[in-house]
């Protein structure tokens, strides 16, 4: 999530230390469950009556849950909403490997069982899309919806001729270890997000690194880590996934350029989704940033909670639940 703007991806970097403190954030209920033999951070919101559908919130690369802290109370009015730190993110475990689609959606299914979610609304950011659209394909009976929120579509190797090597040298994450927490800030209200600051845009920043012994800020998500997800999008191709995904999706797709050719190419990217899901819809955010969560939470969630009531639930009657 934070990057120069050049970048525009929320792709990050950085090693942990077992000397690491972790910073002040605001008071949040901290919840933590053993999966796959690693302790999985979540944040839970739940409505005082019993919930509706439950929706899970799944963040970007480099990103934490604290990305949905906004969004996920207005959801939670009328549902019940889980917002989970992925491996290697936020304040999960972060093993040396299982970073590539099988492991992470394996993590997510575990996830959901132990917590005991049924057919779950998925709502993804980023990366965190690309992972609920896998979780679709290989269970199409457990998920009642999708939501891919600037991210879920085959963006990455926009080129047939791009290597890996360019990849590499192109989105490896900026190195922020020699700013301390405020410098840290200071930095990143010069780059787009300064347009829309708040506490929230400024607990979401935080909650990426950790503070070490001499004050200096960690991404606590280790470079190699990251650029192990970063390859496996690289090698991904969602246009094989789409077909496989039975139930309603909404493409939630942020534009904020004038280069005519990359609009012209994200636009062609979500009709390519569009032909190959079996049941989709697009909803625009127009001269909006990447990180949508955090510049316009209030109309995010309005378009989520009208998908959820307008073609979740009324296409929940004849869906059908495939074993595992």
């Amino acid at each position: 999530m934070v990057t120069a703007p050049v970048k525009n991806t929320d792709r990050r970097s950085a090693a942990l230390s077992t000397q690491i403190r972790p910073l002040q954030l605001s008071a949040t209920t901290a919840r933590f469950v053993t999966v796959n033999g690693l302790r999985f951070h979540y944040r839970e919101y739940a409505t005082s009556h019993m919930p509706g559908r439950t929706i899970v919130l799944l963040h970007g690369l480099a990103s934490s849950s604290q990305i949905w802290s906004s969004v996920a109370p207005l959801l939670a009015t009328s549902s019940r909403v889980v917002a989970v730190d992925q491996r290697g993110h936020g304040r999960s475990d972060k093993p040396d490997n299982g970073y590539d689609f099988a492991s992470v959606v394996g993590d997510l299914d575990a996830f959901l069982r132990e917590l005991g979610i049924e057919r779950p609304l998925l709502v993804g950011h980023s990366w965190g899309a690309d992972v609920a659209l896998q979780y679709a394909a290989k269970y199409p009976g457990w998920v009642a919806g999708l939501v891919l929120v600037d991210g879920g579509l085959d963006e990455l190797p926009s080129r047939a001729d791009t290597t890996w090597e360019q990849i590499e040298r192109d989105m490896a994450p900026p190195d922020l270890t020699h700013f301390t927490p405020r410098e840290l800030v200071a930095q990143v209200k010069e780059w787009e997000w300064g347009t829309f600051w708040n506490d929230q845009v400024e607990a979401a920043v935080l909650s990426l690194f950790e503070v070490d012994e001499r004050g200096k800020v960690r991404p606590r998500l280790s470079r190699t880590n990251h650029m192990r997800i970063l390859r496996a999008i690289w090698q991904h191709r969602l246009a094989t996934v789409y077909p496989s995904v039975a139930c309603p999706v909404l493409i939630v797709p942020a534009l904020n350029t004038d280069d005519d050719e990359a609009i012209e190419r994200k636009r062609a990217k979500v009709a390519q989704a569009e032909a190959l899901l079996r049941d989709p819809r697009v909803h625009w955010f127009e001269e909006t940033f990447h990180d949508v969560p955090l510049q316009r939470p209030r109309e995010l969630a309005a378009v989520i909670g009208s998908f959820l009531t307008d073609r979740v639930v009324s296409a929940g009657s004849t869906a059908t639940k495939i074993n595992r």
